[in-house]
């Protein structure tokens, strides 16, 4: 179990995760104050990578700053996602080091979200451990194309918790039933042997909504919903995430 704020990720009812994807300051924030009136949101995601001025750090900074002022109680948890797994720029590595350790010194992040395979291991150990000095880090991997197999989805799993992430996370894009069930069965055996540490995994698209539901059945910690725009294929509205996560 991971505690950020109030907020205790890896018990009882999956966390529900909700994105701000809005491109101009203004509009994050408004996005901000929406979701923090949003009792079925647990956890807000600001994905960095649609900000027009990400790469601007006084500019990233101070949006950063603003955002904590008008969500003070619920977890904040700052993403760039690289072209490369999803995300819509791309970015150099130094520069990527350099936001994610000028956010988490910033003090208004609680939570960073890494991706585990975008260095070698090395040099990603040496930013988590820095970065975990000040935020809980969830280190992650994307896949838009297919699901691993079982045995490729555990091996991935472990290496993010090698390296130091807190939770590791992996959303992955299903073919068919069968890709969304290993998935899941695969989770599930890793979440019974590593009771220690929260996980985050998760189906895309349609026919992986329902892993975004069963989090409680098969051991993810947190799911992905959106209010309005969502940042990934099969994301629910969060009212209605909630509602079915409550009745399950």
């Amino acid at each position: 179990m991971v505690k950020v704020k109030n907020v205790e990720i890896g018990t009882e009812v999956p966390k529900i995760c909700a994105p701000i994807v809005e491109k101009y300051q203004e509009d994050i924030l408004e996005m901000g104050e929406n979701l923090m009136a949003k009792k079925s949101v647990d956890i807000i995601e600001w994905r960095i990578d649609f900000f027009e001025d990400c790469f601007n750090t006084a500019k990233l900074i101070e949006t950063a700053g603003l955002l904590r002022a008008v969500v003070p109680k619920k977890p904040l948890l700052a993403t760039f996602r690289t072209k490369n797994e999803g995300g819509e720029k791309d970015i150099e590595k130094s520069s990527y080091i350099k936001m994610l350790e000028a956010l988490s010194e910033s003090g208004y992040i609680d939570m960073i979200d890494v991706e585990a395979y975008f260095m070698d291991k090395i040099e990603i150990e040496k930013l988590i451990k820095g970065l975990k000095e000040r935020s809980v880090v969830v280190g992650s991997y994307h896949d838009f194309e297919k699901t691993p197999l079982y045995d490729e989805i555990q091996e991935r799993l472990t290496y993010m918790k090698e390296i130091g992430a807190d939770i590791p996370k992996m959303a992955c894009m299903p073919e068919k039933r069968s890709d969304v069930f290993r998935l899941m069965s695969a989770t599930d055996d890793f979440v019974i042997q590593n009771e220690d540490i929260p996980v985050i995994t998760m189906s895309m698209g349609e026919i992986g909504k329902v892993s975004r539901i069963a989090g409680r059945s098969f051991g993810s910690a947190v799911t992905f919903g959106c209010l309005g725009k969502a940042s990934a294929p099969g994301q629910i509205n969060v009212d209605d995430l909630k509602l079915i996560l409550d009745m399950l």
